[in-house]
């Protein structure tokens, strides 16, 4: 288990994310409490709590969470807020919209998550974290990490085709292109000799634009 400890140094693509034991909504967790039974993990962080954009994102975060369930994704929020503000916040939201906030969220009162993952951007704030989102496999590796400004809302669309885009480029060795969505031409590995590259432009097994760049369509479905 990678040990916390307060740094500036961001995780990067591919490195084991940092395991935290930490308090939140629902009670204990640990990071590892859901890699290691085969669960996505979708660990991201907010400003504050009552706050107007972070409210709309829990709120999208709820109604959409069927669908990271689907894609076996558990949702994982962060604020150094304590707990009885997040308890707080998730029964205003409750009350006002009809909508339960499912997962837990992380009361980070001395910041070692957010610091473990670089989420406090001191240009921003000293304390508020900033909207970070870290995508993480059952192997407790970090595959993709996005962050965004406290004025900028994350589109929840795009979060799930991420975990969609790995899933499936993991299960059939392929990459996807820009603006992939399920069902689109995937990009197949380009050669990597002068002999397969001309046998590649001749191909007529893939959708070959030219030697380095061909696509074909895969028919299985995203791994769970």
């Amino acid at each position: 288990m990678t040990e916390i400890t307060h740094t500036t140094r961001l995780p990067r693509i591919n490195e084991p994310a940092p395991d935290f034991e930490a308090k939140s909504t629902h009670g204990m967790i640990r990071l590892s409490d859901y890699t290691s039974k085969g669960k996505w993990v979708m660990l991201f962080s907010h400003p504050a709590d009552f706050t107007p954009v972070c409210t709309t994102e829990f709120i999208e975060f709820a109604r959409r969470n069927p669908d990271f369930e689907k894609r076996n994704v558990q949702l994982i929020g962060n604020s150094v807020d304590s707990v009885y503000s997040h308890i707080a916040w998730v029964r205003n939201i409750e009350q006002h919209t009809g909508i339960k906030i499912p997962f837990p969220v992380i009361a980070d009162l001395d910041q070692k998550v957010a610091h473990a993952f670089g989420m406090v951007h001191e240009a921003v704030s000293d304390t508020a974290a900033v909207r970070a989102v870290f995508f993480i496999d059952p192997k407790n590796t970090i595959r993709a990490l996005l962050y965004y400004p406290l004025s900028l809302g994350r589109n929840v669309d795009e979060l799930l085709r991420v975990f969609e885009a790995l899933q499936f480029a993991e299960a059939n060795a392929v990459a996807t292109p820009a603006n992939w969505r399920p069902g689109d031409p995937a990009i197949v590995p380009a050669p990597i000799t002068q002999a397969d590259a001309e046998k590649r432009a001749a191909s007529k097994d893939f959708e070959v634009t030219d030697w380095y760049l061909s696509k074909k369509k895969v028919a299985a479905a995203a791994a769970d």
